[in-house]
């Protein structure tokens, strides 16, 4: 009779431990994988965090610290830099409390900014678009993509307080952010004990960068001037302040990750160009899935495939949403579209950091627009190449 007792608890607590293990019970917060996506504005971002947003194990929130700047529009880029660290903090632990600050009085899921572009937000019990029966559970949906434009007009307001529990059940947790200039706030997430951060730095050919806001400038005002601290600026030099702002903290974040990183930085950092995406999109999705500890889906390559091979250009109208279009020429774009002289005063304030990144510069009008000539130096060349340690060569070459 003891027998038969002693194997039936053991029985009960066998089902026990294996309920806790259900994915779609809570996952404890140190066994889950935070992810910053640190990035700058029109640099392929929204295609990247769409890459881990569509993941089934991925909880993604575009660009939280949206709501710091434009709550907080009067000050400089550094003022805020704390305040963005602090609520980045808080949304990597699931704590939404921390966006009353931030958001208006009656607040609810559709306060957050582009909050039809997180699949989780879209997805039950957030919102019924998916069919129940197409999930493995209430929160993992089995062969479903979620379309942005089916969640506006499907998915009802609900209160944030879900958002918080939704968060908890899924195992990586993933933020876009265009708005850090430098890696030194994010010590205290990198050390901290309830996260495991890995930071993700996707950089773009500042050319590129500067063809892609040029289209959409009047976005970018208030940005502008917060990144240029409110200073008085002549509106013809805003722009390339702006981008020699932007390439001068791609350039120091790199240095601070690659030469000489601290302790606590190794093996948690990774930089990737949107270039080298573009070219070999598996690939470099693949590795960076790898980085973080996600699994490629077949549903997922196929996906990234048609998004990177269709032939669409991209249009004024589609300049943030996510369309099927040839990823190699929208990032070549700029060799024929943009003016020889705007080329020339961006790689002025960017030539350090162009040089440092591997992008090569064009001399003549002739040669921005022959095609044929590559001006991507491959990343074996490279001192920040993940094929490459930072050795002492390297620092006597910096």
């Amino acid at each position: 009779m003891f027998l038969v007792i002693l194997q039936g608890a053991g029985v009960v607590l066998f089902f026990s431990w294996y309920a806790q293990l259900s994915p779609c019970d809570p996952q404890p917060s140190n066994a889950k994988v935070h992810v910053l996506l640190l990035s700058s504005w029109r640099s392929g971002s929204s295609f990247m965090g769409q890459v881990f947003s569509q993941h089934p194990s991925v909880f993604y929130i575009m660009e939280p610290g949206w709501h710091v700047w434009t709550k907080l529009q009067k000050n400089g880029a550094r003022a805020l830099r704390m305040a963005v660290r602090d609520l980045l903090r808080s949304l990597f632990q699931c704590d939404f409390s921390v966006m009353e600050s931030y958001l208006p009085e009656n607040h609810n899921v559709s306060s957050l900014f582009m909050w039809s572009h997180s699949r989780a937000l879209c997805s039950p019990p957030v919102c019924p678009l998916t069919p129940r029966n197409e999930f493995t559970c209430p929160l993992m949906p089995r062969n479903q993509l979620i379309n942005k434009t089916h969640c506006l007009q499907n998915c009802k307001p609900r209160d944030l307080k879900i958002v918080e529990q939704v968060c908890g059940f899924y195992s990586h947790v993933v933020y876009k952010e265009v708005r850090i200039f430098e890696l030194e706030s994010l010590y205290p997430l990198l050390q901290d004990p309830n996260l495991d951060l890995r930071i993700i730095h996707l950089v773009r050919d500042p050319r590129g960068v500067m063809r892609s806001k040029e289209e959409v400038a009047g976005y970018f005002v208030r940005d502008n001037a917060i990144v240029l601290e409110q200073k008085p600026i002549n509106e013809t030099k805003v722009q390339y302040q702006v981008m020699q702002e932007i390439c001068r903290s791609h350039l120091l974040i790199n240095k601070r990750a690659v030469l000489k990183p601290p302790p606590f930085l190794k093996g948690r950092y990774k930089l990737v160009r949107y270039e080298d995406v573009t070219r070999n999109p598996l690939k470099e999705i693949k590795s960076l899935y790898q980085f973080v500890g996600l699994e490629m889906t077949t549903q997922l390559a196929t996906w990234i495939y048609q998004v990177t091979h269709g032939k669409g250009k991209g249009s004024v109208k589609e300049a943030f949403d996510i369309t099927s279009r040839s990823a190699t020429d929208i990032s070549q774009a700029w060799r024929t579209m943009l003016p020889h002289n705007t080329v020339k005063q961006v790689q002025e304030v960017c030539e350090e950091a162009m040089s440092y990144l591997g992008y090569r510069m064009v001399n003549s009008e002739t040669e921005q627009k022959s095609l044929y000539v590559d001006l991507l130096v491959p990343r074996e060349e490279l001192s920040w190449s993940p094929d490459k340690t930072a050795s002492g060569r390297q620092l006597q070459q910096e």
